[in-house]
């Protein structure tokens, strides 16, 4: 979600006025919804010279599996409490339920910040 910034009203319900314009840092950039599909990534840069990867789609899960981790193949996004559209449309989030080859597993990742997809199998 993107900063819209201060309020326009006081908690009396009276206007503020602006104390200044916007800043380029405080825009902030729309979200990365990372599709299940064929693997596609974009590199954006970030403040203080830094780059992050972003997942715009993957297929692809590193499952923990008791102590050993395991990669496996994303089949379908079964649950998200984000959003219930993102179930329909395929979409990876931090807390989504997805099934992979190997169960069903939560993600515990943000696939849209880092890049990769990391999730833990469900019982």
């Amino acid at each position: 979600m993107q900063n819209q910034g201060r309020s326009t009203r006081k908690r009396t319900g009276g206007r503020l006025k602006n104390v200044r314009k916007r800043r380029k840092n405080e825009l902030g950039r729309l979200p990365t919804e990372t599709q299940v599909g064929e693997p596609r990534y974009r590199t954006v840069d970030v403040r203080g010279n830094g780059t992050k990867t972003r997942a715009l789609a993957t297929d692809v899960a590193s499952v923990n599996k008791g102590g050993e981790t395991v990669s496996a193949e994303i089949e379908d996004v079964v649950e998200n409490d984000a959003n219930p559209n993102y179930v329909r449309r395929n979409i990876i989030t931090k807390g989504a339920v997805i099934e992979t080859s190997e169960g069903r597993a939560r993600v515990t990742s943000r696939p849209g910040q880092t890049g990769q997809v990391n999730a833990v199998l469900l019982d």
